[in-house]
């Protein structure tokens, strides 16, 4: 079995794992199971990139505010619209998915500035989607 260290708050992109495939998933997700930590991680789908975030697997007292959750909703549409990720993908309240991420530097970053948010920072998110 494979054993991932649980994300730093925040996280570089760098250190957001590739969960492709069914052993990479599990382990980084039972990490964060393990460590009471939102799970975060990236996925290679053909030739693009999901994203996947799950505050269930932090603990109980963790929770996205409505004004997170705004925040992360109104930055996924604004991704969705500008045709960096596709309409559809997935908003919470607890589980988020960007599918269609054309590059895995920029599933890192997405990634990462997701993450920063699951924990009440928003502003990387904020900075990440003006930049597309």
């Amino acid at each position: 079995m494979l054993f991932m260290q649980p994300l730093p708050t925040p996280c570089s992109a760098d250190l957001i794992p590739n969960a492709t495939g069914l052993k990479p998933f599990n382990a980084a997700y039972q990490a964060a199971k393990t460590t009471c930590a939102v799970y975060v991680g990236i996925e290679r789908r053909g030739q693009l990139w999901t994203v996947k975030a799950d505050a269930l697997t932090a603990a109980p007292q963790h929770a996205v505010d409505d004004t997170t959750h705004d925040a992360i909703r109104a930055a996924t549409l604004r991704l969705a619209r500008s045709g960096e990720i596709r309409p559809g993908s997935g908003l919470g309240p607890v589980h988020y998915t960007l599918n269609g991420v054309k590059s895995e530097d920029r599933a890192r970053e997405l990634a990462a500035a997701l993450h920063a948010a699951l924990y009440g920072d928003v502003e990387p998110l904020t900075r990440a989607v003006s930049a597309s």
